[in-house]
């Protein structure tokens, strides 16, 4: 049994509500962006910074530094993808409930 919001009388507290909503929701995705791209550029600058300190260690007969920077960042990349599309996909549903009214 769905559930019918009832329209506001006042279209101006309606607008608020959804600027309000807006708000909030870039907010959150923002943050999470800021988030996942620093985590992004750490990966990125120390893979090929520790990359020398790292050589001498070996995984499966090939440097370390090789491994993570051929696998390493590469798993690191995609789960900062995974990661993004996973959370915007709970913020996107809290904002559409937040415009519906409910809680």
């Amino acid at each position: 049994m769905p559930t019918e919001t009832v329209p506001s009388s006042d279209p101006d507290l309606e607008r608020q509500q959804i600027v309000a909503a807006r708000a909030a929701h870039w907010v959150r995705a923002r943050r999470l962006t800021a988030l996942l791209l620093a985590l992004w550029l750490a990966t990125s600058f120390c893979t090929v910074f520790f990359a020398r300190d790292l050589a001498h260690l070996s995984v499966f007969g090939w440097p370390l530094s090789f491994y993570l920077a051929a696998q390493g960042a590469s798993l690191t990349y995609l789960a900062i993808i995974g990661a993004y599309a996973w959370r915007m996909r709970i913020l996107d549903r809290a904002f559409d409930r937040m415009l519906e009214g409910r809680p």
